[in-house]
């Protein structure tokens, strides 16, 4: 399949806005201090808000939901320039995972309440989907869904590495509802907003100071208008929601590696070892054309996949799927060729290049890891 990679004027003034955008307000010491203050939220509220004024939260929806229609292809530009300073706002778990969910199979009255307030900054929402046990199965749901009274449900179970989940607004929370936890039918998707009785919310600190929560339902009393898309049907809209937040993912890997690797760069360029700059040693110069070849097939790889989901291309998983594996793959070997060429100064939590390693293991993990992603490729090619 050809598809056109080369950015549109567009979308390349849109790069370079959101690029400029990050450097003067999230720059890498501002993650320092987030982390280093204990910040209970995580990330700020006013500068998210002022993403969403930019428009940036609207470019992947449908003009009828209030969205640009820039589709994917123009939402990776935003999370590779947050990637590149590696910026911690709320924009995958709310615009490209929960809002996507509520985009794909939410009523009109659910979008009105939760999805345009949402792609104003006004609300965050969460997805809650993950279960202890569960890997990377978005079908092994444990939590229950018990019918009750006039048509509503009681919600039972609990949820782990909810993103973005502490002090979100509201939260889609995946339920079992007919089948055994590891049926791909019978789960179904419930908006609960937050301070619903019987909802707790506990917040986590993941090694790369990303807003995270554990999230526990005890007897939670939803109404039927509480349902997103259909009863038993919702593993068809959670796996569409999951590609698009994957992609997303995949950009912010690819600018959080490219920084990784120009500031890598740049250090070879004036650290000296036996009166000669290191990056002058032939055994460094191969390990960071490696470094480049392999951000530069994951960029290829990320682009044509957003642009697989935007034209609804049938084999859109599949490269969703190779964009993955590749990402994956290469933030983790970039990091660490990084810290090893920084030597000494990258193992110290002094240097800012740590960061980078930290959010590389757990992009890593997020959505699939790389083997996770080859065998679903796999399996889509009929192997």
């Amino acid at each position: 399949m050809a598809m056109q990679l080369a950015l549109t004027e567009d979308q390349a003034m849109l790069a370079k806005t959101a690029t400029a955008f990050f450097a003067e307000h999230s720059p890498l010491t501002r993650l320092r201090k987030l982390r280093d203050s204990g910040d209970e939220l995580g990330y700020n509220r006013e500068l998210y808000q002022q993403m969403a004024e930019l428009g940036w939260t609207a470019i992947p929806f449908d003009e009828k939901d209030g969205g640009l229609g820039m589709g994917m292809a123009g939402a990776i530009l935003v999370s590779e320039a947050m990637g590149r300073t590696l910026a911690v706002e709320p924009y995958i778990p709310s615009i490209l995972l929960a809002g996507q969910l509520l985009a794909l199979g939410g009523t009109a009255a659910q979008r009105s309440a939760w999805l345009a307030p949402a792609i104003a900054g006004e609300k965050v929402l969460a997805f809650a989907q993950q279960e202890p046990r569960s890997r990377f199965a978005a079908t092994h749901v444990q939590t229950k869904a018990v019918p009750g009274k006039n048509g509503g449900y009681t919600l039972t179970g609990e949820k782990v590495a909810v993103l973005a989940g502490a002090r979100a607004d509201a939260y889609l929370v995946s339920a079992r509802t007919s089948g055994d936890a590891k049926s791909v039918n019978g789960v179904s998707l419930f908006l609960v907003p937050a301070g619903t009785p019987g909802l707790k919310v506990t917040r986590q600190h993941r090694i790369d100071s990303r807003n995270a929560a554990l999230v526990e339902l005890k007897d939670v009393q939803v109404g039927a208008d509480a349902i997103v898309g259909e009863r038993d049907g919702a593993s068809q809209l959670i796996d569409a929601a999951l590609d698009r937040a994957t992609i997303a993912l995949c950009g912010e890997m690819l600018g959080a590696m490219t920084a990784a690797f120009d500031s890598t760069l740049a250090y070879l360029k004036e650290r000296k070892q036996f009166n000669a700059l290191i990056g002058s040693f032939q055994a460094l110069k191969h390990r960071a054309a490696k470094m480049f070849i392999e951000i530069e097939l994951s960029r290829s790889a990320t682009m044509l996949a957003a642009r697989a989901l935007d034209e609804n291309d049938p084999e859109a998983k599949a490269h969703v799927s190779v964009a993955k594996a590749r990402c994956s793959d290469a933030y983790v070997l970039v990091a660490n060729e990084a810290v090893q060429m920084f030597a000494g100064i990258g193992m110290t939590d002094e240097h800012d290049i740590g960061f980078f390693i930290k959010h590389a293991r757990l992009c890593e993990l997020t959505f699939g890891d790389a083997a996770y992603h080859r065998d679903r490729f796999a399996s889509l090619s009929g192997y």
